[in-house]
């Protein structure tokens, strides 16, 4: 592989889980990794540090947004080509990065997203369901970008693209945040089908009715 690929794990209080994705990320032939420790109050750095990632702290919790950002700066400042981001919790399969990484190489797209409502396979939470559909309305109304999954947490983007867009909202509005950026710089993007898998602990991590109402509120504030 010619190009340098990096890959982004935002991570809070995640030392439980954080390994088997490291593990596994490593397994598949990525060992440029880069955790961001958002304010933990457990081992998720020393696990991380033990496995040779490269770790990256906040010395209190900034959010998805904030530790996304961190760690994308350091990637680009390491000289990666291309960066993927990743949860900490094992919600996401390290053995799909190859498939967001493939266009990148091809140099077709800007931005690659991997949505988990492409695949028929998922079984997916009626509740994140739900979320989901009510996101992609709100993020189809602030940018004209038609998605699947605008909440993805799996993403792989190219250097020249994640170096124009620089990152202002700390929490999970990032998301939608990123997504403007293809309109503003006429980027070329795809969603590609990912796996998915749920536990007790990532539905307690995700977003919720109250945090959702927030970040429309902020993006309302932001945007217009």
């Amino acid at each position: 592989m010619d190009k340098k690929v990096f890959i982004v794990i935002p991570a809070k209080d995640e030392g439980k889980r954080i390994g088997e994705v490291i593990k596994s990320t490593q397994a598949h032939g990525y060992n440029n990794i880069v955790v961001v420790d958002d304010g933990s109050a457990d081992n998720t750095a020393q696990v991380a540090r033990d496995l040779n990632a490269y770790v990256l702290n906040h010395i209190v919790n900034l959010g998805p947004g904030a530790a996304t950002q961190t760690g994308i700066t350091y990637a680009l400042r390491s000289g990666a080509d291309i960066i993927v981001t990743i949860d900490a919790d094992t919600q996401h399969y390290p053995d799909d990065i190859d498939r967001l990484v493939k266009p990148l190489l091809k140099s077709e797209y800007d931005l690659v997203l991997g949505s988990r409502f492409l695949s028929g396979k998922n079984r997916i939470p009626f509740i994140r369901v739900v979320y989901n559909k009510i996101a992609n309305i709100v993020t189809f109304l602030v940018t004209g970008t038609r998605l699947t999954d605008s909440q993805t947490g799996m993403k792989a983007f190219s250097k020249e693209f994640i170096g124009d867009s620089e990152i202002k909202y700390n929490g999970f509005e990032f998301c939608i945040e990123l997504i403007r950026f293809i309109g503003l710089n006429s980027s070329k993007y795809i969603e590609v089908p990912i796996k998915v898998k749920y536990s007790k602990e990532t539905m307690e991590k995700g977003q919720n009715f109250n945090s959702g109402l927030q970040m429309i509120a902020k993006l309302i504030r932001g945007f217009f």
